[in-house]
């Protein structure tokens, strides 16, 4: 997607607009520095998507989070100085990022290839940039099919908005200064087809997915309990398989094999070189996931689903 027009953040607060700024935390815009959450109005308003404090025509009221470890949160004027100007100009970037629930509650989880440049050899949902022109959920199927090879016909899914999040890379100071800075829209779909259909119409870019799974629910529920950067865990499941089934993509041909279930489980590490894990702002979506999916009847507490109507 190099060289491709991204959709640019804006923030309002108490007046007029302004552009967001590339290493300034934007969730510290509407909530206390002490804190790392707030409740935003959210969406794409003439050709750049709009956070403010006060409903606009168009928003949606969403929950907008960074992590307690936040580069920008934490960034002192030394190292805000020391950034390049060709980052402090570039603004922050807007994405889309989607975890396709199939029929039988399984969601799916890719990969990161290896050669990409952010946040590579993590677990994450399908997403990308929005492109100038686009709404939130035609990002989301655009890049499930270019980097899955899925496509959802209209009629055979439905979708929601779970939240947005700050994601900076590198994910910690300890790691260098900010490099990319984005606010990604989560979203959800429901799919009503079940995950061994939607697998075998599975095609994925090497250049963007190593390797995808679909995860069932006992181990979503466990992935969403480890929360990076927080001093205990919350409940995480007891009963957990050792081993969880993923499918390895290279050289033009996929096999499947077994990865731990611990791998899944680890947090981000505070220094030193990164691990595999699933991403902080995976965790984030599938804890608001989860919730949402409870409300509406559509999982129960023991990890049990209910199937789509």
């Amino acid at each position: 997607m190099a060289g491709t027009a991204r959709v640019l953040v804006h923030v309002r607060r108490g007046g007029a607009g302004a552009p967001a700024r590339f290493g300034q935390s934007v969730t510290g815009t509407f909530c206390p520095a002490q804190e790392d959450v707030a409740v935003v109005s959210c969406g794409l308003d003439r050709g750049r998507f709009l956070l403010s404090d006060v409903a606009f025509p168009g928003s949606t009221p969403a929950l907008l989070k960074r992590p307690s470890f936040c580069p920008a949160k934490l960034l002192g004027e030394r190292e805000a100085a020391a950034i390049p100007a060709e980052l402090r100009g570039r603004g922050v970037a807007a994405g889309v990022a989607v975890l396709l629930r199939a029929s039988t509650g399984h969601i799916l989880l890719t990969r990161r290839a290896p050669t990409l440049s952010i946040f590579p050899g993590l677990w994450v949902p399908p997403g990308g940039h929005v492109e100038p022109g686009e709404e939130l959920l035609d990002v989301g199927l655009r890049e499930l099919e270019e980097e899955t090879g899925l496509r959802l016909e209209a009629g055979t899914f439905s979708w929601r908005m779970l939240g947005l999040w700050e994601s900076i890379y590198p994910p910690m100071l300890s790691r260098g200064l900010p490099r990319r800075h984005h606010i990604v829209t989560y979203l959800l779909l429901l799919c009503q087809e079940p995950h061994q259909g939607l697998d075998a119409r599975m095609r994925p870019s090497e250049s963007e997915v190593s390797a995808y799974a679909w995860l069932e629910p006992p181990v979503l529920e466990a992935i969403a309990a480890t929360e990076d950067g927080a001093e205990t865990l919350s409940n995480v499941p007891s009963e957990l398989p050792a081993t969880v089934s993923i499918t390895e993509v290279s050289g033009g041909s996929s096999s499947t094999t077994q990865l731990p279930t611990a791998t899944l489980l680890n947090t981000a590490p505070a220094e030193g070189e990164d691990v595999e894990r699933v991403s902080t702002g995976t965790k984030f979506a599938l804890r608001l996931c989860l919730e949402s999916l409870r409300e509406r009847g559509q999982v129960q507490p023991s990890g049990g689903v209910t199937p789509l109507p």
